[in-house]
C-alpha cells in the first residue's frame, strides 16, 4: 500500500467520521425483528464487554463503501448495501455488510474482494463465485461516503479491475418486499451491475437524495478511469436478464468477448 493511499485513508477516516452523521439513515425496508427487547444483565453485559474485551478485528473496519447488488441467480433482487472493509494487504480486503449505516444496521453479508493477480491465480470452477467491479466503479454506483473526491477517486482507482465474493445471509428487505423478521434460507450470491439502466433508478435516486450526492456526476468524474478498465470475466453473466431496456458502458467489456486470447473462464 502506497504513502499516498495511506495518508489518504487516514484523512478519509477522520473525515468520514465528521461527516457521515449527515448521510446516516434507517434501512430501507425497515422489519421488526424477533425478539424480547434486551434485558438489563445483557445491557450490563455489553458495558462490560466493550470495556475488557479485545475488539482488534472489527476496529479494523476503516473503509466505508456505499454501492448496489442484485443477486446472480435472481437479479430482480436488488439492494443498496454498506460495506465496512479492511485492506489486508494491496491484493485482498475483507468486509462486513449491513442494510444501513446506522448502530441499528443489520448485519446481512459479507463480500472478499482480491486483485485481478489473485483472481486470475483461481481455478476456473472457482471464478463462477467473483463478480467484476469496473462497471460499478465506472457508472458511480460504488462510492466512498463522506470521503472528499480527491481522496476517493485514488481509491477507486486502486480497485479498477478487481473482483468481489459475495454472500447475502438475510433479506432484510429490498424493492418491493419488507424482508424477513429473521435470517432465513440458503445465503444468496450476489452480482454486479455491468451496464446503463440494470439497476433501479428509484435505488440510485434515493441514496442520492439521502447522502447529498450525484451518482451521474460522479461517473462523468470518472470517465478517465476507463482507460485502465481491462476486460473482464462475468461481465455478460447478468445481460439479458433484466427487463427494460440497457445499455453497454463504455470500458466495461466481458473478457470471453475481447480480443484478448485468454483460457476460457467459464
Amino acid at each position: 500500500m502506497n504513502l499516498f493511499y495511506k495518508t489518504a485513508c487516514a484523512l478519509l477516516t477522520y473525515l468520514a467520521i465528521n461527516q457521515l452523521a449527515q448521510a446516516q439513515e434507517k434501512p430501507n425496508h425497515q422489519v421488526i425483528l424477533e425478539g424480547e427487547a434486551k434485558s438489563t444483565q445483557t445491557k450490563t453485559l455489553e458495558v462490560g464487554a466493550k470495556i475488557l474485551q479485545n475488539h482488534a478485528p472489527v476496529s479494523e473496519l476503516d473503509i466505508y463503501l456505499n454501492g448496489f447488488h442484485p443477486m446472480k441467480d435472481h437479479p430482480e433482487l436488488q439492494m443498496e448495501t454498506h460495506h465496512y472493509c479492511h485492506q489486508m494487504n494491496e491484493d485482498f480486503a475483507q468486509c462486513v455488510l449491513f442494510d444501513g449505516n446506522t448502530k441499528t444496521a443489520r448485519m446481512n453479508g459479507v463480500e472478499y474482494i482480491i486483485s485481478e493477480k489473485l483472481f486470475e491465480s483461481l481455478p476456473n470452477e472457482e471464478k463462477v463465485y467473483w463478480h467484476p467491479h469496473n462497471g460499478e466503479i465506472l457508472l458511480g454506483q460504488l462510492v466512498a461516503p463522506g470521503i472528499p473526491a480527491i481522496a476517493e477517486k485514488p481509491l477507486m482507482k486502486n480497485k479498477m479491475n478487481s473482483y468481489g465474493k459475495t454472500w447475502h445471509v438475510w433479506n432484510t428487505g429490498h424493492e418491493g418486499s419488507p424482508g424477513d423478521k429473521l435470517p432465513l434460507g440458503e445465503p444468496m450470491l450476489a452480482w454486479s451491475f455491468n451496464r446503463d439502466g440494470e439497476v433501479l433508478t428509484e435505488l440510485t435516486a434515493r441514496r442520492d437524495k439521502r447522502m447529498g450526492i450525484n451518482t451521474m456526476q460522479i461517473r462523468k468524474d470518472r470517465a478517465d478511469l476507463q482507460h485502465l478498465a481491462k476486460p473482464q470475466a462475468g461481465v455478460d453473466f447478468l445481460k439479458g436478464k433484466f427487463n427494460r431496456l440497457t445499455q453497454d458502458i463504455s470500458g466495461v467489456v466481458d473478457k470471453k468477448n475481447s480480443n484478448i486470447t485468454s483460457k476460457k473462464q467459464f
